[in-house]
């Protein structure tokens, strides 16, 4: 018989309790170990893979339960607390303090996934899952649900998902017993100081689009690849997570406003977002003969045989990166073998030769900028001219 072992905390009286989807996930019989030593068995009221977050319930009343605290007014160095039952030693409370804010997470197997996560250095071990991280206030700011570690266990970087994420997903779990995320249906990535001037955006803040799905929501409203969403119903965008987040809390049939700057003009783009379906996002890569030592790329065209190697899409085209020369500007931009470049400098490429045409043509001294599609999508990155001074 086999039997998994996580956390939960307690958020009412009547005994709703959140956890972690995947400390439930293919249960079939929760059975919740109380404060008091009691066992309770428990009823799933529902799940959300996408945030990896569960409600269950205990029947049972006048349970202690923990206020949530806002996660957005959370700052690093500030102290918390994180609950849980590690490696089974029940009630295990250690303290760390918020390392940073906002981080994606490295696991995930899908780029649709919101991130923002809370980084922690109070200890948070297998067994930890699904528990709260608690402020000084004693609030619930986030739940505990992985962590980073060569050996699996505590190396002092622990993730929570933040109450930004967790507060509107158990509430829709609890009112509909499951969650429907808005959906754009674009891929998006930050922007940063080596990519803004590309993109004429000036304060280096903005989710740029990488790629917009045929008949989506986004491709409906006019989006296009190279759009930069600076702001959303009036509110600053300052990175793709924050975003991805935003729309992801949205309702089906709800309409945004997108401020958006193209080709270095303001733009407002109205979409109403779909509830998400099932797209796959693409994930690796291989592939010929053609590249220039000037950037460090070797490359081939993507054929039939290659794309089916790559698990690729349909509708990615382009050169597929076969050798990366160590030290190079390719190397620098963390480009590896498997990825496929789809663009030069904002102009589509459909070959080899038409990436290795659009490189040569790139002035000494200046960067080029390559759209790539890789493991979780596509993102833009900067190829730094090695004849700069």
């Amino acid at each position: 018989m086999e039997h998994g072992i996580g956390t939960g905390v307690i958020i009412s009286p009547d005994g709703y309790i959140v956890t972690n989807n995947h400390v439930v996930d293919g249960s079939m019989d929760i059975r919740v170990t109380m404060g008091d030593r009691r066992i309770l068995p428990a009823k799933l009221i529902g799940t959300d893979p996408l945030t990896d977050l569960a409600v269950i319930k205990v029947n049972a009343g006048d349970l202690p339960s923990v206020p949530w605290g806002d996660s957005t007014e959370l700052r690093p160095g500030e102290t918390v607390l994180a609950f849980g039952n590690p490696f089974g030693f029940r009630f295990t409370v250690t303290r760390g303090i918020v390392s940073a804010l906002n981080r994606p997470n490295p696991y995930s197997d899908d780029a649709r996934k919101p991130g923002e996560f809370i980084q922690t250095d109070a200890a948070i071990n297998p067994g930890n899952s699904g528990g709260p991280l608690v402020d000084a206030r004693g609030e619930v700011v986030g739940i505990n649900t992985f962590l980073v570690s060569p050996s699996g266990s505590f190396s002092g970087m622990g993730f929570a998902i933040p109450t930004q994420i967790v507060r509107p997903t158990v509430e829709a779990l609890i009112k509909y017993g499951k969650v429907t995320h808005g959906y754009i249906g674009i891929g998006i990535s930050d922007i940063t100081p080596d990519n803004s001037k590309f993109f004429e955006v000036k304060d280096n803040r903005g989710a740029v689009v990488t790629q917009v799905e045929p008949d989506s929501p986004g491709a409906k409203a006019g989006l296009k690849v190279g759009d930069v969403i600076s702001q959303i119903d009036g509110q600053k965008v300052g990175d793709a997570g924050e975003l991805q987040v935003e729309v992801s809390q949205k309702r089906p049939g709800t309409t945004l406003k997108l401020a958006v700057i193209r080709d270095g003009k303001d733009v407002t783009v109205p979409v109403t977002l779909e509830e998400m379906g099932k797209r796959d996002v693409a994930e690796n890569g291989t592939g010929g003969q053609h590249g220039k030592a000037r950037w460090g790329l070797g490359l081939g065209d993507v054929t039939p045989e290659s794309r089916q190697e790559l698990q690729a899409p349909g509708d990615v085209q382009g050169a597929v990166i076969e050798r990366v020369l160590p030290g190079s500007p390719a190397d620098n931009a963390g480009l590896q073998p498997g990825d496929v470049v789809e663009g030069v400098n904002r102009h589509e490429v459909k070959s080899a030769a038409d990436v290795q045409r659009a490189l040569s043509a790139v002035p000494n001294g200046q960067d080029a900028l390559l759209l790539v599609w890789s493991r979780g999508g596509n993102s833009f990155r900067v190829l730094h001219s090695p004849d700069a001074s």
